[in-house]
């Protein structure tokens, strides 16, 4: 049986910070709040309605959000991102040893595959598996709940790379095992607070640590 990996998008293929960043403060201004202050890595991963509920925007208001967000982001916001060094290569290296890969990102799938195909990231993916855009399967555990069952892959065969905790809780609560992408916005305290099987230091190790956890 071939060995399935699981893939984050938001820092773990790309650095899309900026982007998200950007377009969490445009729909911020369009609600006349304050805008964003110091530390923004936390926004990068969760759902949008949680981020946007922690920023304090009311609960009838948060659909409101998430549009203008989208508002932004749809047109310019995606592409204010970049791939992190060597992360192709990496791809190709793990197709070469047999590896299927499927994405598996909180974000809609409409969002996700345009990036995957702008920076050729789909070109390795055998499927792409994201949310809806009224938030279902935004979180990781029943999105890749329905990833295995899609990939007809089991968790023994399965490991799943990401940055944030939410990764790696979701693929704990589906017996998969975790890396953590500690180069990515999350970092270390979070990922080993989280569980995470193992962690991958820089982008140019992704394949050698996918080999060492899930061998063939």
């Amino acid at each position: 049986m071939m060995r399935a990996v699981f893939l984050d998008l938001d820092g773990t293929l790309t650095d899309s910070g900026e982007g998200i960043v950007k377009s969490v403060d445009y729909a911020l201004g369009k609600l006349d709040l304050p805008a964003l202050s110091g530390d923004t890595n936390w926004i990068i991963g969760p759902p949008l309605w949680d981020s946007f509920s922690q920023l304090g925007v009311p609960e009838d208001e948060l659909e409101h959000a998430v549009a203008f967000y989208r508002e932004r982001y749809s047109k310019t916001g995606y592409l204010e991102n970049r791939l992190y060094d060597g992360i192709l290569q990496q791809l190709s290296d793990l197709r070469d040893a047999g590896y299927l890969m499927y994405l598996a990102t909180a974000k809609p799938m409409s969002y996700a595959a345009k990036i995957t195909a702008h920076f050729g990231i789909s070109n390795y993916l055998t499927d792409q598996f994201g949310s809806e855009e009224d938030g279902t399967r935004s979180d990781k555990t029943s999105l890749l709940a329905h990833a295995l069952s899609v990939a007809k892959s089991t968790p023994a065969q399965a490991i799943m790379i990401g940055d944030r905790h939410y990764d790696v809780v979701g693929a704990k609560a589906n017996g998969i095992q975790a890396l953590g992408a500690a180069y990515g916005y999350g970092g270390l305290t979070e990922l080993r607070g989280a569980g995470a099987d193992g962690l991958i230091e820089t982008p140019h190790k992704l394949a050698a640590t996918v080999r060492e956890y899930l061998p063939k």
